[in-house]
């Protein structure tokens, strides 16, 4: 019995060793300015911009292959720091920053057809077939495919009410 847990023991701190030497020899560094921008990024990985995610959307911004504006939950605020890290020059003109919003389901027009359910990337949607459905506010990231989804209109993306639990003091006006 003590053979045997001996020489697992020795087993183990043998392969953990082994493991640990590999990492550091066969170890892959990453570009640090994609893990730069993806810091930057909301994280949500909703997948407005059309991308798997924020780190497929960094990488695709760092490449070039993607605009600095191509994040819409981060809006003018990030597309603009985007820009002035990666020295591209922007028009945030064109740019329509509409806040934070949820889906919202109207229960008078719902039929619990399940197609928003599906489309979901956060499971946000809760309900059955022939059910009304409703939406976990906390998990709605407000990536608004559930809403092109819909046949009956029943789901509209809302602003955030603003409340005292996530209400921001707004930022001075800058010294001319």
């Amino acid at each position: 019995m003590i053979a045997a847990i001996f020489s697992l023991t020795l087993l183990g701190a043998a392969l953990g060793l082994g493991l640990g030497v590999a990492a550091r020899k066969f170890a892959v560094e990453g570009d640090p300015l994609i893990d730069e921008i993806e810091a930057m990024m909301p994280g949500s990985n909703c997948g407005q911009c059309g991308m798997a995610g924020c780190p497929a959307a960094a990488r695709a911004i760092a490449e070039g292959t993607a605009s600095v504006a191509a994040c819409p939950p981060g809006g003018k605020a990030l597309a603009s720091a985007l820009a002035a890290r990666l020295g591209v020059e922007l028009d945030l003109a064109a740019l329509v920053d509409a806040g934070p919003q949820l889906a919202t389901i109207s229960e008078d027009l719902c039929i619990g057809c399940c197609r928003c359910l599906k489309v979901c990337p956060t499971d946000a949607m809760v309900g059955a077939a022939k059910q009304i459905h409703s939406v976990i506010r906390e998990a709605c990231t407000g990536c608004g495919n559930c809403v092109e989804r819909c046949p009956t209109e029943a789901v509209v993306m809302r602003p955030v009410a603003v409340t005292l639990q996530h209400w921001v003091w707004p930022k001075p006006p800058a010294a001319a």
